[in-house]
């Protein structure tokens, strides 16, 4: 039988600001003659972002980084970046349910980000009003699926690990809640997640 659920926790990039369509970074793949899986290597997956994940970096300095390799002027940098993030939303209908948690429920946001995520989602959503509690990966140099950083947020929030529900849409960092004892919800949609947290709240 669950216990009572007390908290839900919520991933931000690819569950609550997701990417709309491929074009603009095609386009800058296309131009800068390289494939697209380079492209988000650069961004994502490279040493640079490892770094700035864990905050040893900051977000600019790692673009300055994805700048280099791809020949951009520094005085392009922030082009760069408007132009890889072009196509990425909110998901309003997503934050109108966390919202509405917030009735019964303590809400909590938990990212894998870079320095600048806080200001830059502040510009987009109020974090105050849409989340009680948030935490970026940057800021506590801890990243999911780490054990650590599910363990922060649970004391930030002042809930066990059983009480808590986690939304997230890597099946590594489900993984890593689930080992932590927290109950995982993998985001497919935002339909089935929404029905998947009402259930484990229903139980």
């Amino acid at each position: 039988m669950t216990k009572k659920i007390k908290a839900v926790i919520w991933d931000m990039g690819g569950v609550i600001l997701r990417t709309s369509g491929e074009r603009s970074r095609l386009e800058m793949a296309d131009e800068f003659d390289i494939p697209v899986k380079t492209l988000y290597k650069l961004v994502f997956d490279s040493p640079s972002a490892e770094k700035a994940t864990v905050g040893l970096i900051s977000e600019s300095d790692h673009w300055n980084f994805v700048a280099d390799n791809l020949g951009v002027s520094r005085e392009r940098v922030q082009e760069l970046q408007d132009r890889f993030w072009a196509e990425d939303v909110i998901d309003k209908q997503l934050v109108e349910y966390i919202k509405s948690l917030n009735k019964g429920y303590k809400t909590g946001l938990l990212s894998n980000a870079w320095s600048g995520a806080r200001q830059s989602l502040n510009q987009r959503i109020p974090l105050g009003i849409v989340f009680q509690y948030s935490m970026f990966s940057c800021e506590v140099r801890l990243r999911k699926p780490d054990a650590k950083i599910y363990q922060r947020i649970l004391e930030l929030m002042e809930v066990k690990a059983d009480e808590a529900i986690f939304v997230d849409d890597f099946s590594e960092n489900i993984a890593g809640a689930n080992e932590a004892g927290i109950h995982g919800v993998q985001f497919l949609n935002t339909s089935q997640a929404i029905t998947d947290v009402n259930q484990i709240l229903a139980s």
